[in-house]
């Protein structure tokens, strides 16, 4: 993790923000205490798998293939 100072960030807004694009955490502080964190993006496509995975494990399996047991009205 690098930290810089907000200074420092202003001055080469560009270099820092290419860093964290290429993966690198940025902790930008003024006066020793710690302002904000520059975090990479998130891998989009892995944390949709997660929260698919998470919802799998609450998801009830039923008799899909069986006929309803209540009739339906349609508009045919």
């Amino acid at each position: 993790m690098l930290t810089v100072n907000i200074s420092e960030l202003r001055a080469n807004l560009l270099k820092y923000l290419e860093k964290a694009s290429h993966g690198e955490q940025i902790t930008v502080t003024t006066n020793g205490r710690v302002l904000a964190t520059i975090a990479p993006p998130s891998d989009r496509k892995a944390m949709a798998r997660k929260q698919l995975s998470e919802l799998s494990a609450t998801a009830k399996i039923q008799d899909v293939t069986s006929p309803l047991d209540d009739q339906w009205d349609s508009m045919l």
